[in-house]
């Protein structure tokens, strides 16, 4: 996959406008969006545009409630790696779990932090005893779990 180059990495106030009324509705179609900024359909299609080759828009996604469709625990988990050569092997691995929705590389006392969801604690234990903690390189993990998500949201855009 090629990366596109941006010709413009300066975006104006008119595409904050746009990126802004985007994320508060992803659903909003650009005519709507060009009537709230009182400008023509063509030109939120053309900024969108720019702003997907600039790598600024990466898709859109459908955000899902897991508590509704019956996954009650959120954890956080800090893993400790063997050693840091390591940390590739590991993340393809922890890739095929698909209760891994956010994984970082980081700085502190753990090599990684990752975002799981679970079913119930029966189903975090097999996730974290067959899948996470037998991958290789990571030596150890420790578990958070979340009680509420307090605060949700995408950066404010200045």
């Amino acid at each position: 996959m090629t990366e596109k180059k941006p010709q413009n990495l300066e975006i104006d106030n008119l595409d904050k406008e746009i990126l802004s009324i985007l994320m508060a509705d992803a659903t909003i179609p650009y005519t709507e969006i060009a009537k709230k900024l009182v400008i023509s359909g063509g030109t939120v299609h053309v900024r969108m545009k720019k702003m997907q080759d600039m790598g600024i828009i990466e898709g859109s996604q459908l955000n899902v409630n897991a508590q509704k469709i019956g996954y009650d625990i959120c954890a956080f988990l800090g893993i400790y790696l063997q050693k840091g050569s390591k940390y590739n092997e590991a993340v393809e691995r922890l890739k095929e779990v698909k209760e891994i929705v956010e994984l970082h590389y980081c700085t502190g006392a753990y090599s990684m932090f990752a975002k799981i969801v679970c079913k119930d604690t029966n189903h975090l234990r097999r996730v974290l005893n067959d899948d996470i903690q037998a991958a290789p390189g990571i030596q150890r993990t420790e578990t958070f779990i979340s009680l509420e998500e307090s605060i949700k949201r995408q950066i404010q855009i200045a």
